[in-house]
This record gives structure tokens, sequence and C-alpha cells, in this order.
């Protein structure tokens, strides 16, 4: 499709970004990278921080569609994509179910459990909890992560007992809900899906060796390897695995599955994204120029998902 055809099919569009969130600066700079795409592509567009008036902001710019830009809760968890079905209004992106389940690190892995995906194992922890039993059942080293942030935000690797009850107030101060998952040790990739297509696998090396928010937005030292290493027929049993991962939880348009694999070199599922991050330093930009696509054609791939959509998913 043309930049002229794209144009007339997609009338006006808004780019949403910002919001509440604890995501809200790295959904600034998304926001405003997908808003300066699309501006070189010649589209009809704005931009629309929804921190600034609602929905009733929103509204009142009569958008055709939304390319949704917002990071975590209120933007990716199925409350704004609920809101844009009501308003008839068709949005980039996976729909409520998918929105909700993928922001639900816990619930995901249910799925993929009952689906016989490996996730690694995983409890919901509390302020009461027997942290020598958690310990116990998960070993040590072990990850701890609020069950509804993105972004690395509030994670820990817990090296002793005394440690965990600290990474669990950390993460608390993100979110009620809390989990401890079994680490994984082994190189991580991460691996975006565009449509039906996969799109080529990521291998992420941090010289500290925890990807967390500094080692994801601002080190200049954190190497992203494409190709990621694997043999082709590796990496097509990994993307495979993504793909399945990505349609259990019934995602839709574009996303990102995150990998870690074992010293058996067994992958194991982490997380579903459904709105990954579109700053310089990301990942989905960045498989897409491997696979032949530059940043405006990536955004405007993402957009043209939207144009088969119906007005209620």
């Amino acid at each position: 499709m043309t930049d002229a055809s794209l144009r007339d099919a997609c009338g006006r569009v808004v780019v949403l970004f910002g919001g509440h969130s604890a995501e809200r600066e790295v959904s600034l700079m998304s926001g405003a990278a997908v808003l300066a795409s699309l501006q070189r592509s010649g589209l009809e567009v704005s931009g629309y921080d929804l921190a600034d008036g609602g929905l009733a902001g929103l509204e009142a710019l009569a958008p055709d569609r939304v390319f949704i830009a917002m990071h975590g809760r209120g933007g990716e968890d199925g409350t704004l994509q609920g809101a844009l079905e009501l308003l008839g209004i068709p949005y980039t992106g996976s729909g409520v179910l998918a929105s909700s389940l993928g922001m639900d690190k816990q619930r995901t892995k249910q799925v993929w459990q009952a689906l016989g995906l490996p996730t690694p194992e995983s409890v919901i922890l509390a302020e009461d909890a027997d942290w020598d039993r958690v310990c116990e059942r998960l070993g040590l080293p072990l990850i701890v992560k609020p069950v509804h942030e993105g972004s690395t935000l509030g994670i820990s690797i817990v090296d002793s007992r005394e440690a965990l009850a600290a990474a669990y107030h950390a993460a608390a101060r993100f979110d009620a809900r809390v989990m401890a998952e079994r680490f994984i040790q082994g190189p991580e990739y991460t691996v975006s899906l565009l449509g039906d297509e996969v799109l080529p696998a990521i291998r992420v090396e941090v010289p500290s060796g925890f990807y967390d928010y500094e080692a994801k937005y601002l080190s200049n030292e954190t190497l992203y390897h494409l190709p990621c290493g694997l043999s082709d027929a590796e990496e097509a049993e990994l993307g495979g695995l993504c793909r399945r991962a990505f349609a259990a939880i019934g995602g839709e348009g574009w996303g990102r599955v995150d990998v870690m694999r074992d010293a058996e070199g067994r992958f194991w599922l982490l997380e579903v994204n459904t709105v990954p991050g579109m700053t310089d330093h990301s990942l989905v930009p960045q498989s897409a120029a491997h696979a032949g696509y530059d940043f405006d054609a990536l955004v405007r791939r993402i957009l043209a998902t939207t144009l088969d959509q119906p007005r209620e998913r």
C-alpha cells in the first residue's frame, strides 16, 4: 500500500501516549517517535496525551483510528481498548482480553501452562508469605516482579532468603500483586511479531547480567545481537514457540514475546508485550530493521493492521 492510499484509507489518526502509569516517560518517547514517523509519511495525524483530557478530549479530536503508544496500566491492560471499542474507533494492537491477559504475568503463565507451553514455575507472594518455603520451591536465585508492570519496573534478582522480603516490598510499591519466579540461567531472547510475520529474534546481552530499566532504556552498553546466534532450526523453533504463545492469549496485530534459554538448550517463556516500546532503544524497531523494514515502514505496517478491523472485536 502506498503512503497516499494508506493516508486515504486511514483518515484522521491520533497517536495516544502518556497517561498516568509508571511507564509514562517511556510512553511519551514511544508516542513522539510514532507521531513523527506518521507525519513523515504524510498522514493526517495528531498526538494526544490521555492524561490531558481523558476520553472526552480524544473524542473531540474525532479520530478515524488510534495508534496506541501507551504502556502499562490504563493503556495496555484492556481498559483503553474497551473504551475505544465502545466509541467505535479502530485501534492498533491486541483486543480487550488479550491486552488484559498480557498485562497480567501470572494469568498469562497460567494460560501457557494449561496449553503445555514452557514457562518458569512461579508463586504469588504476600506480606505474610513463608519465605523459606518460597525459596525451597523455586530455588535460589529467583526473580521477584510486580504482576502488572512492564519495563522491568520493580523487578529484582534474589540470591538469598534474607533478601526476598525486601524484594517483595520493592515490587509492592508498583503493584498490589507480586510474584516470585524460578530463575532461568542463560541467554535472553526477544521475538517480535508483526501481523502473521515472525521477525528475527534478538539476543540481549547486558554487562551487569540483569536487563533492568536502565539497561533497557538508558544504557549504551547493552548489546543486541542480530542475528541472534541461533542456528536456522533453533531460531525457527523459537519463533514457532513465540507465535503459539502470542496466539494463546489472543494477541493481534503486533507484539513481542520475551524468552530465556537454559543450559540444556530449552526455551522458557517469560512474558508478552502487547504494546511494545517504540523508542530509539526499543527491540521491535531493531528486529524490523533487520527484516528490511525501516522505522517508518514498521509504523505504517502496524497502522495498516487497523484497516480490516471490525468496529467491535
